[in-house]
């Protein structure tokens, strides 16, 4: 069995099945290890989450996206800062093109969701982050997992450095070995020659950092599916990664988020 862990998809069935194909997944035996936001953004969500019920070893972390999404199936509440941040591809979606799937959806897949994994050897998956020094799983909120930046900004700030005044809280990220995450795109950066992913192959010498972002311990996997950038699938392993084309590409009549 490999391990693999795939970012934010928002809906774009097209780049998950390249990821997939181009990383030679094998849904028998490998595990794939989503860190949320499924939904909200590109047209094909319940198309995405078929895909995802094929694979016999799915660990689904919910992101904030995933979690609007559950609220509006089982409750109906649409409130309209979801739908101006791609939940009305999500609503369209099943309404209009996929109604019969939506009772198979919340109670298969959105309910079965988890805030975060550990696995066997103190690596941590989440979607956005957590606060606690402790760690993974001891947060007062479960909504802290899908939201939190902190962690991934502290990362970037004191990557190779020592923080002035530096305490547990600061560097919290070391109660894991690694960490993935996504929730906040790569795309907010754009590419410098002193930043690591200048050397890659697979990143422009310009514009925004579209390829996994490593600081500290933690890798962000969000490299922009749900925007104009790419989906990445990582063996977490070996750090190889394969991506999908420019989501632009893949859907030109679509806006994405």
């Amino acid at each position: 069995m490999k391990t693999f862990v795939i970012g934010d998809i928002h809906g774009g069935y097209k780049a998950l099945i390249q990821c997939l194909a181009r990383s030679n997944f094998d849904k028998e035996n490998d595990m794939l290890i989503s860190l949320g936001d499924i939904a909200d953004g590109w047209s094909q969500i319940p198309e995405c989450i078929e895909e995802l019920l094929t694979i016999k070893n799915l660990i689904a972390i919910e992101g904030n996206h995933d979690s609007w999404a559950r609220q509006w199936l089982e409750f109906g509440i649409s409130n309209p800062m979801w739908l101006h941040q791609g939940g009305q591809a999500t609503l369209d979606a099943y309404t209009i093109y996929h109604p019969d799937l939506m009772i198979k959806h919340q109670h298969e897949f959105f309910n079965k969701q988890i805030p975060y994994y550990i696995d066997d050897n103190n690596r941590g998956f989440v979607h956005g982050g957590f606060t606690s020094r402790k760690g993974l799983g001891y947060e007062y909120s479960h909504t802290s997992y899908m939201w939190d930046r902190d962690l991934w900004t502290l990362a970037v700030l004191s990557n190779g450095k020592i923080l002035e005044g530096g305490n547990d809280q600061s560097r919290r990220w070391e109660r894991h070995s690694e960490i993935y995450l996504g929730h906040t795109t790569t795309g907010m950066w754009d590419i410098k020659p002193y930043y690591p992913e200048y050397n890659d192959p697979n990143q422009a010498k310009n514009g925004r950092i579209t390829v996994p972002m490593n600081r500290c311990n933690i890798w962000n996997l969000d490299t922009g599916g749900g925007f104009e950038g790419k989906l990445t699938i990582m063996d977490i392993d070996t750090k190889e990664y394969w991506q999908s084309d420019f989501l632009k590409e893949l859907y030109p009549n679509e806006k994405g988020r």
